[in-house]
């Protein structure tokens, strides 16, 4: 006699009962939404992430908007764009939008703002001809300071001052690091920098600007930054410690918006100390839309976000 708590397929296997079925298809969304909920939520958690204790500037007494003590430095911001259509990830109307927001703020601090537009080298991604404008402007300026098109300056009461000292600490100009990084899960990121006067600096970005077997066409990446990666993966010990410093906080002037998605989900799964020092929270430097589609969707919502003060 056949039991009334079984059923059988047509190969004479046993089949879960069909309540039991039930009960697992909606305990599994149940989960699914509560994980989808949470990582929603994430967002504004990270949103708050300074108020929550999260420290970007890690100096005690940095931050308030005062330059550190001694001769002033001469910095400039250098930022450039192609405004060719490109899809979703396009450029095209980026740095109109985001002009006067960098061009208030290097007013404020008494930094020149370089649009290298004008040298961008069109046998190669635009993103490469980053390279070319810093060069052009590194003999004239102590300091120069690389945003990619897709950022903003989201708190104008930090210095740029302030970002150095964070990173550098206490050393004079000439014993100072040349190159001022941040990485994120994937490694150093070439969106956002800090380069140096110097001979060492030169010729790195000659170097960097060789490496022409990682140009890429036709891709969402252009090959830069894996170069850049790869440069600094192949410098000696002593090198690399003396002339690079990459940030331990991320979001000291490169902060990333989060936003749910399935590679973001699993960057937090796996990654969660670096995403919390990555997200972009009121109260940071800059915000750098890197990988997003839609760029100045993002960017007029944020402009309309920034204090009036900021």
């Amino acid at each position: 006699m056949v039991s009334r708590s079984r059923s059988w397929d047509l190969y004479g296997k046993v089949s879960p009962p069909p309540n039991r079925c039930r009960l697992s298809l909606l305990l599994s969304l149940q989960l699914a939404l509560i994980l989808l909920g949470s990582f929603y939520a994430c967002g504004s958690v990270f949103r708050r992430a300074n108020v929550l204790g999260r420290r970007c500037l890690p100096r005690v007494g940095v931050g308030g908007g005062a330059a550190p003590a001694g001769p002033r430095l001469k910095i400039a911001m250098v930022s450039l764009s192609e405004e060719r259509k490109g899809g979703k990830r396009s450029f095209e109307g980026l740095m109109e939008m985001v002009w006067r927001n960098k061009r208030a703020y290097a007013e404020k601090g008494g930094y020149d703002f370089v649009d290298g537009s004008g040298l961008i080298d069109h046998s190669r991604p635009p993103s490469w001809s980053k390279i070319l404008a810093v060069r052009s402007c590194l003999r004239n300026y102590d300091w120069v300071f690389w945003n990619d098109a897709d950022t903003l300056v989201t708190n104008s009461s930090i210095s740029l001052e302030n970002i150095l000292e964070a990173a550098i600490g206490d050393s004079d100009f000439d014993s100072s690091p040349d190159l001022i990084l941040t990485e994120d899960v994937t490694g150093v990121n070439a969106g956002t920098f800090f380069v140096r006067r110097s001979n060492w600096s030169q010729e790195f970005l000659d170097t960097w600007w060789n490496q022409t077997s990682f140009v890429r066409f036709g891709s969402s990446k252009s090959g830069d930054n894996d170069a850049l990666k790869s440069l600094i993966s192949v410098l000696p010990e002593d090198e690399l410690r003396k002339h690079v410093r990459v940030s331990p906080m991320q979001c000291l002037f490169n902060s990333y918006p989060w936003f749910p998605s399935w590679k973001t989900a699993y960057r937090l799964l796996t990654s969660p100390s670096t995403i919390w020092k990555g997200a972009y929270s009121y109260g940071d430097f800059m915000v750098h839309l890197a990988g997003l589609d839609e760029k100045r969707r993002w960017a007029a919502e944020i402009l309309r976000e920034i204090p009036e003060d900021a």
